[in-house]
């Protein structure tokens, strides 16, 4: 793993764990269901990440990127529909997702190790 999927992957749960040790409930429940959506339902979980993938990308979130990136790949994303998912998102969010589809395709070569 990347030093800096690595990194990525202790903030995140760092920082979860501190929201969700609040007592807010309906933060809670945000990410209980941000969680539960992306299981396999009559779409795959596969195909979740990949529209998760191209709305951040159109979102330009970089961390959202970052953790659909690492999904994808866990999933085994062939680098053909990674190529495809990025033409979506270039087409639905025009030229201002360009800088995120570069560092997508940055993150995407260091994940291939």
């Amino acid at each position: 793993m990347p030093e800096r999927v690595k990194k990525f992957k202790e903030e995140r749960e760092k920082l979860n764990k501190l929201i969700l040790g609040r007592d807010n409930l309906d933060i809670k429940r945000f990410f209980g269901i941000d969680g539960s959506v992306y299981r396999d339902g009559a779409l795959t979980a596969r195909t979740k990440e990949m529209l998760g993938l191209t709305a951040s990308l159109v979102l330009r979130c970089d961390d959202c990127i970052a953790y659909h990136l690492i999904q994808l790949k866990q999933l085994e994303v062939a680098d053909k529909e990674f190529d495809e998912i990025m033409a979506v998102a270039l087409v639905v969010g025009g030229s201002i997702t360009i800088p995120h589809i570069r560092r997508a395709y940055q993150l995407w070569e260091e994940l291939k190790g």
